[in-house]
């Protein structure tokens, strides 16, 4: 499997298909035989910036981290051990709530969306 062209940046599914964001970055791990292996996909905007680098990446990540609820929070980890397949999109095996929100994507619906008139609505 080509790490890059396979995961980053695909859709994620949970199980009943519900978009859960997208692979912003990988977690690579060390075997005991020493072969590599994907330990977790990481997703959210900290993840992404981190992988971008440069002044726009940590623009991004440190906006991503002085959002979150606790300024030492990490990227969400989805374990690999979720992922049921990857096609054109990865699909989890576990539904959307046994996950966490991304920071930046929480601070947003409360903050500005819920504020946009008939956004209780949606539906």
């Amino acid at each position: 499997m080509l790490l890059a062209l396979n995961l980053l940046d695909r859709q994620i599914l949970d199980r009943d298909g519900r978009p859960v964001g997208k692979v912003d970055d990988l977690e690579l791990a060390i075997h005991d035989d020493g072969s590599p292996h994907v330990a977790a996909l990481l997703v959210g905007q900290q993840a992404l910036g981190d992988r971008i680098g440069g002044r726009l990446g940590a623009w991004i990540a440190g906006t991503a981290r002085r959002l979150a609820p606790d300024d030492r929070q990490q990227p969400i980890r989805i374990p690999y051990d979720y992922v049921g397949t990857v096609d054109s999109a990865v699909k989890l095996t576990v539904a959307r709530e046994l996950l966490p929100d991304a920071p930046l994507e929480t601070w947003l619906r409360d903050h500005l969306i819920t504020r946009i008139p008939g956004a209780d609505n949606a539906g």
